[in-house]
């Protein structure tokens, strides 16, 4: 680890909007995080493997009424958001250094109304590890309300595709699906929504210039 990244890792955990748990130990604030974090009764909306929390800051701009957690396991990475949420007094939203294979130790049952799946990595090789795979779609199930939404966008064809698979098979509903975000469906998507669908993280900046198109889908899984 680079000088830079130790001095930001470091930086990260004196933060107010930064929380650790200890690994596979209950989160302080299971069950609690609307009633003694955000102190509000709002909704509450998890981006998994949220890098840098570009999409999690640029959705708590958007919907003051709703509370964000970036969650992800690069401290020195959550930094750059946790950083800019404080600079910019960003207050409906947290930042969680976990794996998200422990997502059940740090929500309550139907604690999350939303889940985004933001530029997750496609695991070539390993289905199992992919954030749709069935094993984490029903960690998903024990922390989602009942009608709860999960949001996916991704350059990558082979996740996006196994994605769709697994919607169709499960089943279950599909509300949006589109292989083409930045196409015409793009100009389809009127008001807030269409302002955080066109939100691009650093990753996502990268992809497009390259040429890649960015694949996006909504869906109930119960």
């Amino acid at each position: 680890m680079g000088k830079d990244k130790i001095r930001r890792f470091k930086a990260v955990k004196e933060f107010d909007n930064f929380i650790e748990p200890i690994l596979k130990e209950d989160c302080l604030f299971k069950g609690k995080w609307r009633t003694h974090f955000f102190k509000n009764n709002n909704p509450i909306v998890l981006e998994l493997g949220c890098g840098k929390g570009e999409y999690s800051i640029g959705m708590a701009h958007y919907f003051p009424k709703k509370n964000f957690i970036g969650i992800d396991i690069k401290g020195a990475r959550m930094f750059v958001g946790a950083k800019q949420a404080i600079d910019q007094k960003v207050k409906n939203i947290a930042f969680l250094r976990t794996k998200i294979d422990f997502i059940e130790c740090c929500f309550e049952e139907n604690e999350v109304d939303e889940i985004w799946l933001t530029f997750s990595d496609p695991q070539p090789k390993k289905n199992n590890k992919r954030l749709t795979s069935p094993i984490f779609i029903n960690r998903y199930k024990k922390i989602l309300k009942e009608g709860g939404i999960i949001h996916m966008k991704t350059d990558s064809d082979l996740l996006f595709e196994y994605t769709e698979q697994q919607i169709k098979s499960a089943p279950y509903k599909c509300l949006s699906l589109t292989w083409d975000l930045y196409g015409d469906y793009i100009n389809q998507i009127n008001g807030v929504m269409g302002e955080i669908l066109n939100i691009k993280t650093h990753y996502e900046k990268i992809f497009t210039k390259k040429g890649a198109k960015i694949k996006y889908c909504k869906f109930k899984i119960s």
